[in-house]
């Protein structure tokens, strides 16, 4: 007869061995399904940037679309200098290898830590290739719970907002959460993201007058989130600078 010492460790045993094999079949399925999960990824981040611009995708698959209609870009913040890659894998390489630093007080103030050097910019062509029907942007800031992540389409002025969608946040649903809600986002289309100096013209306020948007009702801190990310992302610390090439040259 078996002691009790003996079925308890039996026991002890076989817990052991089940919990092995599930960890070596959860590890396997994670390796498995990497590359799906990172197209998947980049799937929906092209759909968001041309969501963003307003590009009318008729039917079709948003990657063919995207590589028809997008060039990008890196734009570095300290020299202007302005690289372009083939592919968005190739562009994310190169972000993720570029230097990090903090961006100084507006970036602090929007809560923007590890600042690269160089910050991504897709330029949206227009339907025959040649002309430029927009510039989207890749911000992002604090709010009340986290991270906002957003993407903000200028128009090929390099000074009118053509969009915002904010595609990634932990806000409150039916408060913060309102930064989705597209006619809230409605009210940023067609304000100036800069003035004619390049100075951030764009607010978010409570009583908003002209060229600003009205605040979230209930939704302090979110709103105010949100005006700090923009006073940051479109100041001469970030893409302020490329804007006013675009601005100066005409089209990039």
């Amino acid at each position: 007869m078996a002691s009790k010492n003996d079925t308890i460790s039996k026991t002890f045993t076989v817990i052991i061995l089940l919990c092995l094999v599930c960890s070596i079949i959860v590890s396997g399925a994670a390796v498995g399904l990497k590359d799906r999960q990172e197209a998947n990824a980049a799937l929906a981040k092209q759909q968001n940037i041309l969501r963003t611009a307003g590009v009318d995708l008729g039917g079709r698959a948003a990657d063919s679309v995207f590589a028809e209609r997008v060039r990008l870009l890196t734009f570095n913040r300290e020299t202007s200098e302005i690289s372009e890659f083939d592919s968005l894998f190739d562009l994310e390489e190169a972000l993720a290898q570029s230097s990090a630093k903090d961006g100084g007080e507006r970036a602090s103030a929007a809560g923007v830590r590890g600042l690269r050097r160089d910050i991504p910019v897709y330029v949206i062509r227009g339907d025959n290739g040649d002309s430029i029907d927009a510039y989207v942007i890749d911000i992002r800031g604090a709010g009340l719970w986290g991270m906002m992540y957003a993407f903000l389409a200028i128009d090929p002025d390099g000074q009118t907002i053509r969009g915002i969608n904010f595609y990634d946040h932990s806000e409150t649903p039916g408060l913060g959460g309102e930064i989705q809600n597209p006619r809230w986002r409605s009210n940023f289309e067609g304000k100036d993201a800069v003035d004619s100096d390049g100075q951030v013209a764009i607010r978010v306020r409570k009583s908003a007058g002209d060229n600003e948007v009205d605040a979230l009702s209930g939704a302090t801190i979110t709103s105010d989130g949100v005006d700090r990310t923009l006073q940051f992302w479109l100041s001469q610390e970030a893409y302020g600078a490329f804007l006013a090439r675009v601005r100066e040259e005409g089209t990039i």
